[in-house]
């Protein structure tokens, strides 16, 4: 689901200097980050939802509460319904990725919230691959791809970010991404 909030430019930079919240969607956020680098903006299509999203989540240094919100949504646990609360810093990694790989696709999202009885189920029933402390429980982890960037490239860049985790699951077709320590594994 694609939202486009009523905002002008105007609106949109007293938002930037604090004095209003807002949420930048498709158009708003193409017309607004043309040439400038302080502003950082992610689109991702859910592959079990079949939602859309593209905004800006930050500019310069702060995070748009509004735009992390409508993330929560997105991102949450597909099975039951459930919203959690995201790490922001995973957004960060994932411009970083599309920074360093020089794409604009929109991420595909296999997975980001999970709920800790929706763990459970998982761990129990897919004969591995779901740890019993899933960062996906703490909202600190995802699972993407980005069409037309090869598995093993995606995977070779979040490595080269060290900024977390990396599992790399190309029986699947995803990359796992995390904000915890910098490690890596297949499955």
């Amino acid at each position: 689901m694609t939202n486009k909030p009523n905002l002008t430019r105007r609106r949109l930079l007293s938002a930037a200097s604090g004095s209003a919240i807002f949420c930048a969607f498709p158009t708003v956020a193409k017309a607004i980050t043309l040439g400038r680098s302080t502003e950082r903006d992610l689109a991702m299509d859910h592959t079990h939802t079949h939602e859309k999203i593209e905004l800006t989540y930050a500019i310069g240094r702060q995070y748009v509460p509004q735009a992390l919100n409508h993330l929560n949504h997105f991102l949450r646990d597909h099975y039951s319904g459930l919203v959690g609360v995201m790490d922001p810093a995973l957004y960060d990694i994932m411009h970083a990725l599309q920074t360093s790989l020089q794409v604009r696709s929109p991420y595909q999202i296999i997975s980001g919230y999970r709920a800790p009885h929706t763990n459970e189920r998982l761990r129990t029933t897919r004969g591995g691959g779901v740890a019993r402390r899933s960062l996906h429980m703490d909202g600190k982890a995802v699972d993407l791809r980005i069409p037309g960037v090869p598995l093993k490239e995606l995977r070779d860049a979040a490595l080269e970010l060290a900024r977390g985790g990396v599992g790399y699951y190309p029986g699947s077709n995803f990359i796992h991404i995390d904000t915890g320590k910098v490690r890596s594994w297949a499955g």
